[in-house]
């Protein structure tokens, strides 16, 4: 999807605008700003951009006779900052699970009144099982969208230089041997550096969420050896670049890279962009629906989110966005070519190779920046 996901876990107080996240721009006359408090039949939503089928604000506001204001983020800071300041105006917003977590902690959400939301029934229990290891309970979100890290990749391009290089595995990548080959046709790492680390930590067999000195020196020196053959640092580009042949390998999201496939086959020129998640692990990641403390229309909220776990609507976005929804009964809904891809729906053999990832402290916050400003000056 258009959207770009993930920016570096920071810490509460602290913004680091590490990553850079693209697309994402506000409706005509708001310049990203919280529409104005209105009538109770208001909804005012904060959500990443590109992150809807096309009929679903329409539909919801003909369905309620609710009207949305909405607005974009680009990255989880942007929002956060929003969130902390206080008085954000938004009814609705979509955070990133890792972030969401402690912006719990710090008082940020208002409890969800499950009451007045009838189609909970409707999640996946195991996944809502997963997020309640940063929303314990569920007392304050559902899932939106879930998704990988993983690999996209141009197999053509790579077996030319590579003929048996290993493309169900981070050594890809983290192996100097493999990397300083590949990075003939060009390899491009995410500009997200909790994300970073924590598949290096993965590939070298390490606990993904650890918060660990020297798992973070460990992480660090796999990283410095790479650098040199990484050409692309940035959380969007690799999009656009993977579909025109210009690189042959990312560390990506997995819609991004479905997305990437999707452009590459629609432009018909022979490009074939694939997508694993590592044979050694990776991330499993959430984005979810939550109501701001100080929403001025949470009813309203209560209704969209709500109206957004009914299976058909759900699927609807599943079906354009090519991102795995956290509804269960959604799954008559969505399309074959989506349910049945193992790179949007993972089978659960691979979920099993996935870590949730946690909210990082305050002091791995700061040295995971350390470590990522050197990696990206390579010094």
């Amino acid at each position: 999807m258009i959207r770009v996901r993930r920016a570096a876990v920071a810490a509460l107080g602290c913004m680091v605008l590490l990553a850079g996240c693209g697309g994402g721009k506000s409706p005509e006359g708001t310049n990203g700003a919280a529409p104005a408090a209105g009538a109770s039949k208001v909804l005012n939503l904060y959500i990443w951009s590109d992150y809807l089928a096309p009929n679903t604000l329409a539909d919801f506001e003909k369905a309620t006779g609710i009207k949305v204001n909405v607005a974009y983020f680009d990255t989880n800071e942007t929002l956060e900052t929003k969130l902390l300041s206080g008085n954000s105006g938004y009814d609705v917003v979509v955070p990133t699970a890792s972030y969401f977590e402690r912006q719990i902690k710090a008082g940020v959400y208002r409890d969800l009144d499950k009451g007045k939301l009838p189609n909970l029934k409707n999640m996946d229990p195991e996944l809502m099982a997963k997020v309640a290891q940063h929303d314990p309970g569920n007392a304050h979100g559902v899932i939106y969208m879930w998704g990988t890290d993983g690999l996209g990749y141009n197999e053509k391009m790579i077996r030319a230089l590579v003929p048996d290089a290993p493309l169900d595995s981070w050594r890809m990548v983290f192996d100097p041997a493999i990397a300083s080959k590949v990075a003939k046709c060009g390899i491009s790492v995410l500009d997200t550096p909790a994300d970073m680390i924590r598949v290096t930590l993965s590939y070298l067999g390490r606990d993904p969420n650890s918060q660990k000195e020297e798992d973070r020196a460990a992480a660090e020196a796999a990283l410095l050896k790479i650098r040199p053959y990484i050409r692309n640092i940035n959380s969007s580009e690799y999009i656009e670049a993977l579909a025109n042949g210009d690189l042959c390998l990312a560390v990506g999201f997995s819609g991004d890279v479905l997305q990437a496939r999707d452009r590459a086959r629609d432009a018909g020129k022979g490009i074939d962009i694939k997508y694993s998640v590592p044979k050694e692990g990776s991330i499993l990641w959430f984005d979810m629906l939550a109501i701001p403390k100080d929403a001025p229309h949470p009813d309203a909220a209560l209704a969209f989110i709500d109206y957004m776990m009914t299976p058909k609507v759900i699927a609807d976005v599943s079906n354009f966005k090519r991102y795995a929804n956290g509804n269960a009964a959604s799954l008559p809904f969505v399309l074959d070519s989506v349910k049945n891809d193992p790179a949007i729906y993972p089978p659960a053999e691979t979920r099993q190779r996935l870590a949730v990832q946690l909210a990082d402290g305050p002091e791995q916050t700061r040295a995971i920046t350390r470590i990522w400003q050197k990696f990206k000056t390579g010094q």
